[in-house]
């Protein structure tokens, strides 16, 4: 599918004017503090308090490093979707501190894998700390962009996602990327936040409402 913005109504392509090194280090500095500094305070919602207002069961959480919790900053709950099957091969796209991957990692069990990719180092290192304290050894956290998975084509039988959607302008590019890296039978299951009316342009080239 050569023109996605063609075939799927509300996929857009970034706006023109909108400076994507700006949008993608403005995103990593807010996410960065979510991070490091948890319990800053943030005109979204984070932590333990957001796993519950998504409906995360609390056996999901029992376990998880509390330092992961702390940093959810999620939008959805891609489990809501259905469980993960044991076995399975899982991309978590934009895993942030990892809170999905880790729980990903305990439904998929010894013999599933799991992908963690992020941009923002801090999250990267935040995920990190939290699977060695976990003992899990079928999770692996690497550093990349939706547009750019650093994953095998054909490789995941699910890609999962968590608030992050929004945050990148190129919704086409992004889309070919789960698409590369699923199987012929694999899945997406997304959590994510939808607006239901046009944007002018001035607002799509706003990084502040871009970022959160």
């Amino acid at each position: 599918m050569d023109d996605l913005t063609a075939t799927l109504p509300g996929v857009s392509r970034p706006p023109e004017g909108l400076d994507r090194e700006s949008l993608r280090q403005a995103i990593q500095h807010e996410y960065a503090l979510v991070a490091d500094e948890p319990e800053r305070g943030f005109h979204f919602h984070t932590g333990r308090p957001l796993a519950a207002r998504l409906a995360y069961e609390s056996a999901w959480l029992d376990g998880i490093p509390e330092p992961t919790i702390a940093s959810f900053a999620g939008t959805g709950n891609p489990f809501s979707l259905g469980v993960l099957e044991a076995g399975e091969r899982v991309v978590d796209v934009g895993c942030g501190a990892g809170i999905d991957s880790l729980i990903a990692s305990r439904m998929v069990g010894a013999e599933g894998a799991v992908i963690g990719v992020d941009m923002t180092p801090a999250m990267l290192q935040r995920a990190r700390q939290g699977a060695e304290a976990m003992g899990v050894g079928n999770v692996e956290f690497k550093e990349g962009y939706a547009e750019a998975l650093p994953v095998e084509d054909a490789w995941a039988d699910v890609v999962i996602s968590n608030g992050v959607f929004n945050l990148f302008p190129d919704k086409p590019a992004g889309l070919r990327e789960f698409a590369r890296v699923l199987g012929p039978k694999g899945r997406l299951q997304i959590g994510d936040i939808l607006i239901q009316k046009p944007m002018s342009d001035g607002a799509r080239r706003n990084i502040d409402l871009w970022k959160g």
